[in-house]
């Protein structure tokens, strides 16, 4: 049940935005990158990033994002690990981070969107353009992505135990791998 495909058709089921869905593939493909650096199920890790705002779109306010996925994945056989680290991400969800996934989810969801948004100004819109002192330097212009939160990127990385810019590179390096897919 909790295999890839059906977690792709859970994802389009409630997500009918492409760049949603776009994300989703972003965060699932850093999510791999750092299981397999860890040694752990990077089909678990995948299915968690792939996951982990499927029902945003639909649920996008905090009363409800990630909590009524949460039930959806539970009726549906998600297991408990998967579902604790999507709601873990969520800051004001009260699910403390502990294990390696957790604190990998939430330290690749909103830098697989700023990478996103440092891709996208390129000339050519391309996510090889893109270098993590680029996307560091970013960071400190406010006006760039503003609604991606910087405290988040950078506690993030810190709670992993990885360097910002390396974590920035690990991450861009890992999109790349899907280019073509993200449109980037």
């Amino acid at each position: 049940m909790n295999d890839r495909n059906a977690a792709w058709q859970l994802l389009c089921e409630y997500t009918q935005s492409e760049s949603l869905r776009k994300h989703a593939l972003a965060v699932e493909v850093c999510m791999r990158a750092y299981a397999k650096k860890f040694a752990e199920d990077e089909e678990k890790y995948g299915i968690t990033g792939l996951l982990h705002d499927f029902d945003y779109e639909k649920y996008p306010t905090p009363a409800e994002h990630p909590f009524v996925g949460n039930k959806i994945l539970e009726e549906r056989g998600y297991s408990d690990e998967i579902r604790r680290a999507i709601l873990s991400h969520a800051e004001y969800s009260g699910v403390k981070r502990e294990s390696n996934m957790e604190k990998a989810l939430f330290a690749c969801d909103e830098l697989a969107g700023f990478i996103t948004a440092s891709a996208l100004v390129k000339p050519n819109k391309s996510l090889a353009e893109v270098e993590a002192k680029s996307v560091r330097k970013k960071m400190k212009d406010k006006a760039f992505a503003r609604s991606v939160n910087r405290d988040d990127i950078i506690n993030g990385a810190a709670d992993l135990g990885v360097e910002i810019e390396e974590h920035i590179a690990f991450c861009i390096e890992a999109m790349k791998g899907i280019a073509k897919e993200l449109g980037l």
